[in-house]
């Protein structure tokens, strides 16, 4: 007998929640970097992005702790927490990523300028890819948060990236505030928290203005999603502060968060019909601007309604358009059986890997219409919607569970990073936005 959706979805989200885990403190492992001279061991509360080792050989490096990523496998590991798939492991969890991030407020790439004999171990052909001097002299203070990522023993990373990426604080502050509503802290978890909180919303109170890389690290500008996601951590940041006694800095957080939603009602798009994704630095219109990205946007900043969150009939009506722009791009979406939606990518040219489809953006489309069904008089239609794209995803899932950043937009063959914990965690925040579109 087949294997239903339902059967399908419950087996493969207890894989999917057992293989995050392996990206959380995964202190087993060591990546050797012979060509920079390091190597790195994964710490307590660290979140690798990918548990594979890779040197692009084919498969990348991703073994780092990015603060976005880490920020949605926490928020995924909060969900397994409340649905009991992971009890006090989560909570351990829970307090070494703390630690862990609290501690990296105090890094200093002023002392990497002092003392530089680490750069002597540098083989000759890596030299070109190692930051310089001033760069690294400035990373201190809360901008260590703007680093896009950092080594998973809690050290800098040497190597050149996309930097500064201001993602990363909003999203954490609100998976931090999604645990301290779900779960009862201990006394120093909870004195980690507020710090890393106070911090965070700090820091996007005072840069949300100022251009960045955005979500895939490509373009430097300002962006819908960072600044959606910075938005909804300051209105939520607000009332922690407020009950914390700081009722003048939860005023100076609404007060931006409302700023920031005034600046993005006028990134809608009359001629395209979609919000658009980006206004790059030169204000020159970007071949990127419809990105799935502003769907993610909607579901990470957790929202529930109103201008800019699922129930915005002009995100609807961008994620029409994404949907129409993958359904004709794809070739595996060509042809596709009428119960499956199409699989869905970043955006138009992109060259990255496969170029797409991803599991995250799929699963990121799916999760947006269950999200969407809550209080919808076209419920049903929003969920069979959303089954639409489980069931391409379950069609271009591994027989083993395994879930990679990529599945080849030709011939559906995983591709790019495998083991990629944000695949895992789009997975299971989907799948519980559907049980509880479903009532269960």
């Amino acid at each position: 007998m087949s294997e239903t959706l339902e059967q399908w979805l419950e087996r493969e989200y207890r894989h999917a929640a057992r293989a995050m885990l392996r990206s959380v403190s995964a202190a087993g492992i060591v990546k050797r970097r012979p060509g920079f001279g390091t190597e790195v061991r994964a710490a307590p509360g660290s979140v690798i992005a990918s548990p594979v080792l890779g040197a692009y050989d084919p498969d990348p490096d991703y073994f780092f702790h990015w603060f976005r990523d880490s920020a949605v496998v926490l928020e995924a590991l909060r969900l397994l927490y409340l649905d009991g798939t992971v009890d006090a492991e989560a909570l351990r969890h829970l307090g070494d990523f703390l630690r862990f991030n609290r501690a990296l407020g105090r890094l200093d790439g002023r002392e990497l300028v002092a003392d530089s004999a680490w750069r002597t171990r540098v083989r000759p052909d890596f030299v070109k890819f190692l930051r310089e001097d001033a760069e690294l002299a400035q990373i201190h203070g809360d901008r260590v948060a703007g680093e896009t990522r950092v080594n998973p023993d809690g050290t800098l990373d040497i190597s050149k990236w996309a930097r500064p990426q201001h993602d990363g604080p909003p999203l954490r502050a609100l998976a931090v505030l999604n645990w301290i509503s779900a779960a009862p802290l201990d006394v120093a978890a909870e004195d980690d928290a507020a710090a890393l909180l106070r911090a965070d919303l700090s820091f996007t109170r005072r840069h949300w203005r100022e251009a960045s890389y955005d979500i895939w690290e490509e373009e430097k500008g300002h962006h819908y999603y960072t600044r959606r996601v910075s938005a909804a951590a300051l209105e939520q940041g607000a009332a922690w502060l407020e009950t914390h006694g700081d009722s003048q800095q939860a005023q100076a957080c609404r007060d931006e968060a409302q700023a920031i939603l005034r600046e993005l009602d006028g990134w809608w798009l009359d001629d395209a019909g979609h919000y658009r994704s980006r206004v790059v630095e030169d204000g020159a219109r970007s071949a990127k601007e419809l990105d799935i990205a502003i769907i993610l946007a909607a579901i990470h900043a957790g929202e529930a309604g109103g201008a800019h969150s699922v129930h915005d009939p002009r995100m609807q009506a961008t994620l029409d358009r994404l949907e129409q722009l993958f359904d004709s791009l794809y070739a595996i979406n060509r042809g596709r059986p009428a119960h499956r939606s199409p699989a869905m990518g970043r955006y138009r040219g992109d060259v990255y890997y496969s170029g797409g489809a991803y599991y995250f953006s799929t699963l990121g489309a799916a999760e947006f219409c269950f999200l969407a069904a809550a209080g919808a008089g076209d419920a049903r239609a929003w969920i069979a919607r959303g089954d639409g794209y489980l069931e391409t995803v379950r069609a271009y899932t591994p027989a083993d569970g395994e879930l990679a950043e990529q599945f080849d937009q030709n011939d559906g063959h995983p591709s790019s990073a495998r083991q990629l914990a944000w695949s895992y965690a789009a997975f299971i925040s989907c799948v519980t936005a559907r049980r509880r579109a479903l009532g269960n």
